[in-house]
C-alpha cells in the first residue's frame, strides 16, 4: 500500500496521471492501476473522474494528507535503522551506581551539542538491573563496572573502554590497621547487596575467616565518601573517584594482603543501534578519555599520614 500511497501523492503533486508516471518513472497505465488498487483497499473513490483530467475529490484530499504523513513517518522509521544517517531520536542510557558522578555531565552535554537531534534519557541503577532493562528493550546502552576479566551475560555485547582500581579507605585520622582481622572488626560503608564489587570484597574477607560489619548501605559515592571522611566507617571506593574529588588528604588508603580489585569500565548493549550507533561510538570515545585521563591513571598512594604529593614536594626542597 505504501507504493500506492506514493502514487497518489505524486499524482496530486503533478496534477495528472501522466505527470505522476514521469515522476515515478512508470507508465501511465501502471499509475492508474495503483490508484485503483488503493481505492479498492480503502473501499472508496478518491478521484473525481467526471472531469478531464481526473482530480482528487474531497475524500481523496483528506486521504492525501494522511498519505503524506504516513510516508514521512516511514522514511523516519527507515532512517532509525540506517547506520549512515545522522543520529536522531531517543537514546536511553543506563549508568551503574559507581559511575554515576558529576564528571559524566561533560560527555553527555558534548553529545547533545554534537548531535542536537538526539534526545537523552538517563537512568542510574544496579548493574544487574541495567542488564535486565537492556534485555527487555527498555535501555539502548549501559555504562557499567565489571569485575576484571568478566563480560556481560549473552546476548549482551561488552566493550571494555577503561580500567579502575578499588581502594579501601578510612578517614585520615583513623587507626584501623590494614589487615583482614582489623578490617573485620571495623564498621563498613558499602553499596547495598547486588553490587559485584561489594561481593568481591566480602568473598575475599570470608576466605580469611572474617565478615565485614555493615554500618551503612548507600548507593551514592559522594555520601559514602562523606561517611568515611567523618570517621563513621571504612569504605570501598574507586581510585578514579577519590582522585577526581581531591580527597586523598582526607582519607587513608588501606592495602590488606592479596587484595587487588581492578574492575573494568564497559559499554554494554544488545545489538545494532542503527542511526544512534554513531552517537554511542562518540560517547564511548569521550567516556574512554574521561576514565583514562591523567588523574585517573595515577594510583591513590596515600597509606599513612603524609600524602605522596606532600612527600614529593618535600623532596624537591
Amino acid at each position: 500500500m505504501l507504493d500506492d500511497l506514493r502514487a497518489l501523492v505524486e499524482f496530486a503533486q503533478a496534477g495528472s496521471i501522466a505527470g505522476a508516471a514521469d515522476r515515478l518513472f512508470r507508465t501511465p497505465s501502471a499509475i492508474t492501476r495503483q490508484v485503483q488498487r488503493l481505492e479498492a483497499a480503502l473501499g472508496a473513490e478518491l478521484l473525481d473522474r467526471s472531469v478531464k483530467p481526473p482530480r482528487l475529490n474531497s475524500l481523496g484530499s483528506r486521504v492525501l494528507e494522511q498519505a503524506r504523513d504516513l510516508l514521512e513517518r516511514t522514511e523516519t522509521l527507515k532512517s532509525l535503522t540506517s547506520s549512515d544517517a545522522e543520529p536522531h531520536g531517543l537514546l536511553r542510557i543506563g549508568l551503574a551506581h559507581p559511575l554515576a558522578e558529576g564528571t559524566l555531565i561533560d560527555p553527555i552535554l558534548a553529545l547533545t551539542e554534537k548531535y542536537p537531534r538526539v534526545r537523552l534519557r538517563l537512568l542510574s541503577e544496579l548493574t544487574r538491573e541495567l542488564f535486565h532493562r537492556l534485555l527487555a528493550g527498555e535501555l539502548d546502552v549501559a555504562v557499567v563496572l565489571l569485575p576484571e576479566g568478566k563480560t556481560a551475560p549473552p546476548p549482551l555485547l561488552t566493550n571494555i573502554i577503561a580500567g579502575d582500581r578499588m581502594e579501601i579507605v578510612q578517614c585520615a585520622a583513623g587507626n584501623v590497621d590494614g589487615d583482614w582481622k582489623s578490617l573485620g572488626r571495623a564498621p563498613w560503608v558499602l553499596n547495598p547487596p547486588g553490587c559485584p564489587l561489594r561481593a568481591s570484597l566480602i568473598d575475599r574477607m570470608e576466605r580469611d575467616g572474617f565478615t565485614p560489619m555493615i554500618a551503612a548501605e548507600i548507593h551514592n559515592m559522594h555520601l559514602q565518601l562523606a561517611f568515611v571522611q567523618s570517621g563513621y566507617g571504612i569504605g570501598l571506593l574507586p581510585a578514579r573517584f577519590i582522585a577526581r574529588n581531591h580527597s586523598i588528604d582526607t582519607v587513608k588508603v588501606l592495602r590488606p594482603p592479596s587484595f587487588d580489585l581492578r574492575p573494568s569500565v564497559a559499554i554494554v548493549r544488545v545489538g545494532q543501534l542503527g542511526a544512534l550507533g554513531k552517537a554511542v561510538e562518540q560517547l564511548e570515545l569521550w567516556f574512554r578519555q574521561l576514565f583514562e585521563g591523567p588523574d585517573t591513571r595515577k594510583p591513590v598512594s596515600r597509606s599513612g599520614g603524609v600524602s605522596a604529593n606532600r612527600r614529593a614536594a618535600r623532596s624537591r626542597k
